[in-house]
C-alpha cells in the first residue's frame, strides 16, 4: 500500500511519523543539515554563502567536463556560437562551451551515393527505363549543412532533372547501346550546372549510368534489335580482321610480281645485248666468207628446229643406199626406260630420247654414212 493512500498508518517518505501529509520538508532545514555536516554552526546566513560556492563549483566542474568531445579522423566539425558560424573543428579531442557553442560533425571522407531511376521519354518518342547512381563527397561541411534545408534531397532532385533532360535529348538506340558513355558525361555536366548556384558544399566524383532497358512489354523485340546490332559489330570486326590478313599477302604478291617483272626485263635486256654482241661478232666472219657462214647458220637453225621433232629425215638423192635404223626398238626401249619414273610419260619424252640418239650418229645431208658407220658395216 502506498504511503499516501487512505488508511496507511506508516511513515511518509518525508519523515512524518504521525502519517499526516504536511508536504515536503523546508529547504532551509535541508541546507542547515548539510552545513552542520561540513562543520557549520547551522545559521542560515553562513550556510547560504558556503553552500552557494560549493554548488557553483560543482556546477562549473560539471559544465567544464561536459564540454569535452571528440571529432573522428574522417570527420570535420562545424562550430556554432549562439547559432552563428565561427569556424571548422579539426579531428581530435576538443572542448566547447556547453549551452553556448554547438558543434556538428560531418563525415568528409566517405564517398556517398544517391540513386536515380525511372521511366523516361527519349527524343524519338520511346519509353526507356533508366537507372543512375551519383557518387559524391562533402568538401565544405558548413555549406553542406546550412546552404540548403537538405543537401542530399537537393542533389537527388537535381540528378533526376538532369537525367530526364539528357535522356529526352537522345535516341533510344544510343541510350541502349553505343551512346551510354556520352550520356553519362552529359548527365554529370548537367548535374554540376544545376547545383552550382546552390553552393551545397559537395563534389561529384563519379556518375554510374547503369544499363538501360526497354519496358517489359517490348523487351523481346528490343533484345532482337540489340542482338542484330551486336552481330553487325561482330561482322565488321571479322571483316576488318580479314582485311588485315589479306592486305599483307596482296602487298607481298604485288611486290613479288614487280620483282619478277624487273627480273624478266633485265633478262630480256641482257639476252638482247648478248644477241647483238653475237651478231656483231658474226658480221666480220660473214663478210669474210658469206657462203660458209650462211650454211653454218642454216645448219644451226635446222638442228634447233629438228631437235624437238619425233621424225628422222634422210637425204638420199645421190645414193640409193639407205641406212637402217631400228627406230621402233629405240622408241620401245626409251618408253621402257622412262615408264618407271612416271606412268603417264608422253610421247614427246620418248621422241626426245630418239632424237638424242639420232643426233649422236651424225647423219650427213647427202645420205652417205660417216666414217665410223663404214667401219661398223665392214666389221659386220
Amino acid at each position: 500500500m502506498a504511503w499516501n493512500e487512505p488508511g496507511n498508518k506508516g511513515q511518509d517518505p518525508w519523515g512524518n511519523k504521525n502519517g499526516n501529509d504536511k508536504g515536503p520538508p523546508d529547504l532551509d532545514e535541508v541546507f542547515k543539515n548539510i552545513s552542520k555536516r561540513f562543520g557549520g554552526k547551522g545559521s542560515g546566513g553562513g550556510f547560504s554563502a558556503l553552500g552557494f560556492v560549493i554548488v557553483l563549483g560543482i556546477a562549473v566542474v560539471v559544465w567544464g567536463l561536459s564540454g569535452f568531445y571528440t571529432i573522428k579522423e574522417a570527420e570535420k566539425g562545424v562550430a556554432l556560437r549562439f547559432g552563428q558560424y565561427i569556424g571548422q573543428v579539426e579531428p581530435g579531442l576538443q572542448w566547447k562551451a556547453t549551452f553556448i557553442d554547438d558543434v556538428h560533425a560531418v563525415n568528409v571522407s566517405n564517398v556517398r551515393s544517391i540513386p536515380a531511376s525511372g521511366s523516361m521519354l527519349t527524343a524519338d518518342e520511346n519509353v526507356v527505363l533508366v537507372e543512375l547512381d551519383v557518387q559524391y563527397i562533402v568538401v565544405d561541411p558548413y555549406r553542406y549543412l546550412f546552404s540548403a534545408v537538405d543537401a542530399n534531397s537537393s542533389l537527388r532532385e537535381a540528378t533526376d532533372s538532369a537525367l530526364r533532360y539528357v535522356v529526352g535529348h537522345n535516341k533510344m538506340d544510343d541510350i541502349l547501346t553505343t551512346g551510354r558513355d556520352q550520356i553519362r558525361r552529359d548527365t554529370w555536366d548537367e548535374v554540376n550546372r544545376i547545383i552550382a548556384p546552390y553552393n551545397l558544399g559537395i563534389e561529384i566524383r563519379d556518375v554510374n549510368f547503369l544499363p538501360a532497358r526497354p519496358p517489359e512489354e517490348v523487351k523481346d523485340a528490343f533484345d532482337d534489335a540489340i542482338a542484330a546490332q551486336e552481330d553487325e559489330q561482330r561482322f565488321i570486326r571479322e571483316a576488318e580482321a580479314y582485311s588485315r590478313e589479306i592486305e599483307p599477302k596482296a602487298r607481298g604478291t604485288v611486290q613479288r610480281m614487280e620483282q619478277q617483272a624487273n627480273a624478266y626485263k633485265e633478262r630480256e635486256i641482257l639476252e638482247a645485248r648478248g644477241k647483238v654482241a653475237r651478231f656483231e661478232k658474226l658480221l666480220p666472219e660473214y663478210k669474210a666468207a658469206p657462203e660458209v657462214t650462211r650454211n653454218r647458220l642454216y645448219i644451226d637453225a635446222m638442228s634447233k628446229v629438228y631437235s624437238g621433232a619425233n621424225k628422222v629425215l634422210v637425204d638420199a638423192k645421190s645414193n640409193g643406199n639407205m641406212m637402217y635404223l631400228p627406230l621402233d626398238k629405240l622408241m620401245d626401249k626409251s618408253k621402257t626406260i622412262q615408264q618407271p619414273k612416271a606412268a603417264t610419260t608422253t610421247d614427246s619424252s620418248a621422241d626426245s630420247s630418239v632424237n638424242s640418239v639420232v643426233n649422236s650418229m651424225r647423219i650427213p645431208l647427202d645420205g652417205r654414212p660417216s666414217r665410223s658407220d663404214n667401219t661398223r658395216q665392214g666389221r659386220n
